[in-house]
This record gives structure tokens, sequence and C-alpha cells, in this order.
């Protein structure tokens, strides 16, 4: 087999062991068509970083006043690079910083029937949300800045429990992001 065949039987593998992450999807919230893939994207068209942060054996998640857990992440702002937002999203919401390199397992590539860009420096309509994992520290409180979401609690959880939260009253997807990293950490190892 060559090195192309190889990686499209991985792809495919991955596909059909979490098919509802690479299920197409519809984020009404941001007229966004969105696609998960493997693959990663050019840097050009990396929009949003979001990362399943390890502490010990628990997840990260954080909790906003409206009571909604999510993993830490969010919007790369101009000329920002995918570490530097990576550690800024971190920090920011879940009062956390790296405490190793962070592993890229995807990402979700998306087109938005938005007639502008969020931000004028994105690209459009095509963008790509990265998702990674990595070991982190939780040292210090969420910096809250007052654009960004509000957290009110930052708690690492079981990677159970870790599903469970992610996916009240949401996509069935965010169980298997997890999933996934978890899987990906375990090779690591």
């Amino acid at each position: 087999m060559t090195d192309t065949t190889d990686r499209a039987a991985e792809l495919a593998d991955l596909a059909a062991r979490f098919p509802r992450l690479h299920a197409p999807q519809r984020w009404a919230w941001g007229g966004i068509d969105a696609r998960f893939s493997a693959e990663l994207p050019p840097d050009a068209l990396i929009t949003n970083i979001h990362l399943v942060g390890f502490s010990g054996d628990g997840v990260v998640l954080c909790r906003d006043a409206r009571g909604h857990w999510f993993l830490p992440g969010g919007t790369r702002e101009e000329a920002e690079s995918i570490e530097s937002c990576l550690a800024r999203e971190l920090r920011e919401e879940a009062g956390a910083r790296l405490a190793g390199a962070p592993v890229w397992i995807g990402a979700h590539r998306c087109v938005t029937d938005r007639p502008v860009p969020y931000r004028p420096w994105q690209p459009h309509p095509e963008k790509a949300w990265l998702w990674g994992w990595a070991e982190v520290t939780v040292d210090s409180a969420p910096t809250n800045p007052e654009d960004g979401e509000q957290v009110v609690e930052v708690r690492a959880v079981a990677p159970e429990e870790a599903r469970r939260l992610l996916t009240q009253g949401r996509e069935a997807w965010w169980g298997e992001l997890v999933d996934l990293a978890v899987e990906s950490r375990a090779r690591a190892d």
C-alpha cells in the first residue's frame, strides 16, 4: 500500500468509529455547514481553536454564566498565531496554561451562508475550527475578558463525565470528540 492509500484507510476508519463527529452538521447560530476531518486545514483557514485539555486523568471543562459546559478555546484575533490564540484562550476561559505541546486531531471545515465574515480579517465563506488535545495546568482563575464568555466554574472531570456534560442539550458529536482525544492521548503514551 502507498502512504496515500494508508492515510485514506486511516481516515475512513476514524469516520466509521466516530460517525456523529464526522457527520455533516448545520450550526444555525452562525449559518454554518460544517464537516469534521482528521485532515488538518491550511493555517490561513483556521479561525477558531479549541482544546481537550487534560489535567491528570481529567478533562478540563468550563461552565459559563448560563450553565453551559464547554471546552476552552475561541476565535483567533487578527494576525494571531495558532499557538498564541491557544495560550490566550486557555488563560481567559480556564485559568490554564499548556504543560505540553498540543496534538491536533482534526478540524471542522466550515462554509457560512452569512454575507460577511464574523470578523473582517477572517477568510470567507470558508473557514475551519481546529481541535486538539494537550496536557494543561490550571493555576489561576479565568481572566474573563468583557467580550468573551463569562466563566463561573472550571473543573477537571473524568472523560465519561465530560462526555455527559458536553452533550447535555447539544449534539452527540461532542462526546465523540472527547473519545477521539482520549484515544489519541493513549496512543501518544
